[in-house]
């Protein structure tokens, strides 16, 4: 009788590597000084508690459709987490969202200055393009890297979530599910479409399934959103349609993962989406 994964202790485990990677790569960057505390401001939001949702969903795509992982895998995962970092550093400013809270503690602008905050999110974004670069240099696959750079820019930019940032800004409130699930998926789920692009192409998928885990993040990343705002009680003129439309994405995107090379192998992807499903 096969024994079942443990799929949370495996999530968990992935957390606290990338925890690991990202604490030990940050004392790195510190040194005798640190001009305006850049560094400390870079610091506090990327090692504030959070669910790395993104690079697990990297490494988890990775086993699902490479042939390595290793620590420039996991390194190239935890580059996306810089990526959405510098996003929340950013969308908390007083000229975007204007938020003074985030993961429980005060904004980055309010502890550390708007400009500072600024510098320490286009310093976590450029971070993330050299842990690719670095990846790039270190292994014998450096297409690989060249093509997750490449997924995590287009993601992450104006064909993504920019695009999707722009749209919120300038767009007023959504006026249909449609429209609405439109921002959700250039301001969400493009980034967790790219973080499974990253995770798998770093580990030298084939760009089939590349494509496929893509297609996974992309329905997951609309329903992730879909559940934030249910939990936010936010768009609730959409709250009942956007519950059916979770589900329905959910199962989108585990009807994806057949069309994997090993879909066996997908089974923490499975897990990921089953987490989402289990929120109220």
């Amino acid at each position: 009788m096969a024994i079942k994964p443990d799929w949370s202790a495996w999530m968990a485990a992935r957390r606290a590597e990338v925890d690991g990677l990202l604490a030990a790569r940050l004392d790195r960057l510190r040194g005798g000084e640190d001009p305006g505390r850049l560094i400390e401001s870079m610091g506090y939001s990327l090692l504030a508690p959070g669910k790395r949702l993104r690079p697990v969903l990297a490494l988890a795509a990775a086993e699902a459709a490479g042939d390595f992982l290793d620590d420039h895998v996991r390194l190239a995962a935890a580059a996306v987490e810089l990526v959405h970092c510098y996003s929340l550093i950013h969308d908390d400013l007083p000229a975007m969202d204007d938020n003074d809270f985030r993961r429980g503690k005060p904004s980055n602008h309010k502890v550390f200055g708007e400009a500072m905050a600024i510098l320490a999110g286009d310093a976590l974004l450029t971070l993330a393009f050299e842990w690719l670069a670095e990846g790039a240099e270190g292994t014998s696959r450096p297409r690989a890297f060249a093509r997750a750079s490449r997924a995590l820019a287009r993601g992450s930019g104006a064909t993504g979530m920019v695009r999707g940032q722009a749209r919120d800004l300038s767009g007023g409130k959504p006026g249909s599910l449609e429209a609405l699930e439109q921002l959700h998926a250039e301001k969400t789920g493009a980034l967790f479409r790219a973080a499974a692009e990253v995770g798998a192409a770093a580990a030298g998928a084939a760009p089939e399934d590349v494509a496929v885990v893509g297609a996974f993040g992309a329905s997951f990343g609309v329903a992730f959103q879909h559940a934030d705002d249910l939990d936010d009680a936010d768009h609730p003129e959409h709250a009942q349609m956007a519950r059916t439309r979770r589900e329905a994405l959910l199962s989108d995107a585990v009807a994806h993962l057949q069309r994997l090379r090993y879909p066996d192998r997908a089974g923490a992807l499975r897990a990921i989406a089953d987490g989402l499903r289990a929120r109220p």
